[in-house]
């Protein structure tokens, strides 16, 4: 039988905290409004600079070697030989419109390989460049890793086309012997899914074209003392992973967010999210109604509003209704552990993306990367298109980094509006939620028009004129947001809210001068909580005499 382990304790909640701690949605061609496959990604780490990365389709002579640096850490691992011709990427799609992004869940800590020479984001990156279909991807990546080993953790990966949705998942031998194990599922049509670090295949039929898995999957498990079952009972997610109070509460619980907010009945779920007990979510769901590209961007705001374990609902919120929480995650009072909640929607965001992929248009535009950077919350998408070759400079690596501020770069200027919402949530939200709106409806129109328009256009032309539509929106999506940043910083200086006659439009005295601003002040629960905790010191009482 298989060896569960369902241990709560707070380790992997602490541990995914500190490391590129991500969340994957996923929607398979028809449960999307348009037929198209959608994932996305938001590369959620405290170090980790948020940019657009970019290799030129290239052709290469024989013998010619890639060198392969761990995408967290820069370290070198080595070197592989290259294919004759490498495509096209921008960020985590490349020209023919396939799509990659990735969870980590660690695992097993003796299923770590030192040796390998292929870590989880090089494994992407490598794979986009050579592979043109979701299933051909998958081949890609697991023969590179049976090849040169595998040098990370257990790791989630969705991976798609315009026909295609898949989620894989993958872990090392340990330097047992090379290579991985790893499971994956084609998502069916009309489904949706989701992984945010925690492995979420559990058992899975082993005769089926729309599952794929490496031949030692059961037996390395068994000759490892995690499995002892039949092998239709194997389960790979409680074989691998560690499913803890953090694997549950800190990862789970982001998925069954975005089930529920999509019309699924997710309440039976309850216990295993929060205890651990019944059965464990499904790896996929029927969403109420097909989602659009504007749906999933708004699935990646998630704080767990009106769900039990919404984030604006208790003190920790502040009197401004903040949905975020500093880390650590997990603090201790009168030696009783507690959690912050970790939801889809995060401060310490890179980049996201939203990814369309489509099959049945021109090859210039069979993938739409909407792409922004800093906590999806606050982000603009903007549609980066798969014909796009030079990145757009407000995206560009070298414009700034996490230690240098550049005020052209969308990075520090989306930092600049989100950090000062973090102290007055529920006065800016409304602001930012305005420009982010306006932004993101024109381009959602915007991009309906230059389709239209160059769908007769040859294909130079319309990849050029892609390209001049993503760039000028990258800029101007920037260049706005800056103008909300300084916005933001005047209306609300020093506590107060200044009074405005239209947007933007600050009121004036008679005379010219500023007008007398609002005093924003607290919400009635932060006034309730002070007059509980120091109402004596604080009560207005008067003098002796004047009574």
């Amino acid at each position: 039988m298989l060896k569960r382990i369902t241990v709560f304790a707070v380790a992997s909640l602490t541990a995914t905290a500190s490391a590129l701690a991500c969340t994957s949605l996923i929607a398979a061609p028809g449960a999307t409004a348009d037929g198209s496959s959608l994932i996305t990604y938001a590369a959620d780490s405290h170090s980790l600079y948020g940019e657009l990365y970019s290799t030129p389709a290239q052709d290469h002579k024989k013998g010619a070697m890639r060198k392969v640096y761990d995408w967290d850490s820069g370290k070198y691992l080595g070197e592989i030989p290259q294919p004759k011709h490498t495509y096209a990427t921008i960020g985590n799609m490349n020209e023919h419109g396939l799509a990659i992004s990735e969870s980590t869940w660690g695992g097993r800590e003796e299923l770590a390989d030192t040796t390998g020479i292929i870590d989880y984001g090089s494994l992407i990156y490598i794979t986009l460049e050579r592979a043109k279909t979701a299933r051909e991807a998958i081949k890609v990546m697991t023969d590179l890793v049976k090849e040169y080993g595998y040098a990370s953790g257990g790791e989630s990966f969705s991976i798609a086309d315009g026909k295609e949705a898949w989620i894989m998942e993958m872990i090392g031998k340990g330097g047992k012997s090379k290579g991985a194990v790893w499971v994956a599922r084609r998502i069916p049509e009309g489904m949706i899914s989701g992984h945010a670090n925690h492995a979420r295949i559990h058992t899975f039929p082993l005769n089926d074209p729309e599952t794929l898995y490496s031949p030692d999957v059961i037996d390395f498990a068994r000759s490892q003392g995690y499995f002892d079952g039949k092998d239709e009972d194997f389960d790979f997610s409680r074989a691998y992973a560690i499913t803890d109070f953090g694997a549950l509460r800190g990862c789970d619980a982001r998925v069954w967010s975005f089930f529920k907010k999509q019309g699924a009945d997710m309440d039976a779920y309850l216990p295993w999210i929060t205890k651990g007990e019944g059965e464990p979510m499904p790896l996929w769901v029927k969403p109420a109604k097909p989602l659009s590209v504007r749906d999933m961007q708004w699935a990646m705001r998630d704080h767990f509003e009106d769900t039990p374990f919404d984030m604006t609902n208790d003190i920790g919120a502040g009197p401004f209704k903040v949905p975020y929480r500093w880390r650590p995650m997990t603090f201790t009072v009168d030696s009783v552990t507690y959690t912050h909640e970790r939801a889809i929607a995060t401060q310490q965001t890179a980049f996201t993306f939203v990814a369309q992929l489509r099959d049945e248009v021109p090859a210039e535009m069979k993938g739409v990367l909407w792409f922004g950077v800093d906590d999806t919350n606050t982000c603009v998408y903007v549609p980066m298109y798969c014909c796009v070759t030079e990145v757009p400079h407000c995206y560009a690596p070298g414009n700034g980094d996490m230690l240098n501020l550049s005020w052209d770069a969308a990075f520090w200027v989306h930092n600049y509006v989100a950090n000062q919402a973090y102290n007055r949530y529920s006065q800016m939200i409304p602001d930012i939620r305005r420009v982010q709106n306006s932004l993101e409806d024109s381009m959602e129109s915007g991009v309906k028009e230059i389709e239209s328009k160059t769908l007769a256009m040859n294909a130079a032309d319309r990849r050029k004129a892609l390209s001049g539509f993503s760039h000028e929106w990258a800029e101007r999506s920037t260049k706005e947001f800056k103008q909300l940043g300084d916005y933001l910083f005047v209306k609300f200086l020093d506590g107060n809210i200044k009074r405005e006659t239209a947007p933007g439009q600050f009121q004036l005295t008679p005379e010219g001068q500023c007008a007398s601003p609002e005093f924003g002040g607290y919400s009635d629960e932060y006034f309730r909580s002070v007059a509980n905790d120091a109402g004596e010191r604080l009560k207005v009482t008067e003098p002796a005499f004047n009574k």
